[in-house]
């Protein structure tokens, strides 16, 4: 009894690494977050704001909130030169759930050409939601993870980006959005990947958990779940299914290849026909090497220098490997390692076997 009881335990711990909780692969329908985007001034620079005769915009934000305070710029004073202010965009995320009074992370950047907004401080500025309602009002002083310095003579240096920043907590929720999530008598499961076969293990886990029919699949990437009507039993009940441990469907066999970078992904079920690969080089040398030719002694002849080329063509020798039917991953990359291809030659040896038939899989190229 102990043997066969240890069996099955090591057959569920197996199962469990190979299943992800339910928050981890999807998402409940109508649960998300929103983006908010604002204007506003950084003040407070060290002579890196804007200037204004280049960005007019700068100044007259700066004389508007000037005049919200009773403050009018005689127009004798001509154009005034801010240094110490910026005109900025501010973004931020809010996230699902948010109340008012809460704060969320702020995004700052330059949208002038202030050079930096180290030391700079934001002032009150509302941030919008694609309705034009205001979501959150932004204010703090900004962190800035890059700077700049330069010298008289023209010399500079920069490091990161230092004409943007963050303000963690830097804005204050002051209007909630709907989320409809205690509305209706049901939810939907967004997988984060549509894959019917995950769709599928997701419907039976539930049914097999709650009774049948309480889940049921809308297509490859939903899943439909009955949902009690009182928003704490609610709350309850999505605890409950957020942490059932579902089992994945195996992914589509596919190679991903990144000619800007070389970098190469190959998917777990990717398999290759019979197949025979070899792959070399050609390498062609041209070297200078010119002589002296001396005249002999007490003749008019001059010193002259002789060009002289040498060309050597190399053929470097690769060996041709074959791949079997059913090829797996591992050899595969057993085989193109043996043969010391690079990236960029391992890219031109998947493309042609895509082109032969003998590449199981989807080829992408980003």
């Amino acid at each position: 009894m102990t043997k066969y009881l240890l069996i099955a335990l090591g057959l569920l711990a197996s199962f469990a690494v190979q299943a992800e909780r339910l928050k981890d692969i999807a998402s409940i329908q109508g649960v998300r977050s929103n983006q908010l985007i604002g204007y506003g001034l950084v003040v407070g620079l060290n002579g890196t704001g804007d200037q204004t005769t280049q960005t007019p915009f700068t100044l007259q934000t700066f004389n508007n909130m000037l005049a919200q305070f009773g403050i009018k710029v005689p127009p004798s004073v001509g154009s005034v030169q801010l240094k110490n202010v910026a005109a900025v965009s501010i973004h931020a995320d809010l996230p699902p759930f948010a109340k008012p009074g809460q704060t969320i992370d702020i995004t700052v950047s330059s949208i002038g050409n202030s050079k930096s907004l180290r030391g700079g401080s934001l002032l009150m500025a509302p941030l919008k939601g694609i309705d034009g309602n205001i979501y959150a009002i932004a204010q703090g002083n900004l962190v800035v993870g890059g700077f700049d310095a330069g010298g008289a003579d023209g010399s500079r240096i920069t490091v990161n980006v230092p004409s943007a920043g963050r303000i963690p907590g830097g804005a204050t929720v002051e209007r909630a959005v709907p989320s409809g999530f205690d509305q209706g008598t049901s939810l939907t499961l967004n997988l984060n990947r549509p894959d019917f076969t995950t769709a599928k293990n997701i419907v039976d886990r539930i049914n097999e958990l709650l009774g049948p029919n309480v889940a049921q699949a809308i297509d490859g990437g939903s899943v439909r779940v009955s949902a009690p009507l009182n928003p704490n039993q609610r709350v309850d009940y999505l605890s409950i299914l957020e942490n059932l441990e579902i089992d994945l469907g195996q992914a589509a066999a596919k190679v991903v290849i990144n000619s800007r970078t070389g970098t190469i992904v190959i998917g777990q079920n990717v398999r290759v026909a019979p197949a025979a690969v070899t792959h070399g080089s050609l390498t062609v040398s041209i070297t200078e090497d010119p002589i002296v030719s001396q005249p002999a002694p007490f003749s008019d002849g001059e010193t002259v220098v002789v060009p002289r080329s040498k060309v050597n063509a190399q053929q470097e020798v690769k060996p041709m490997f074959k791949f079997a039917p059913g090829t797996t991953l591992d050899e595969i990359v057993r085989a193109v390692n043996q043969v010391g291809a690079a990236p960029s030659d391992l890219m031109a040896i998947l493309e042609a076997l895509k082109q032969a038939g003998a590449l199981q899989a989807d080829l992408i190229v980003i």
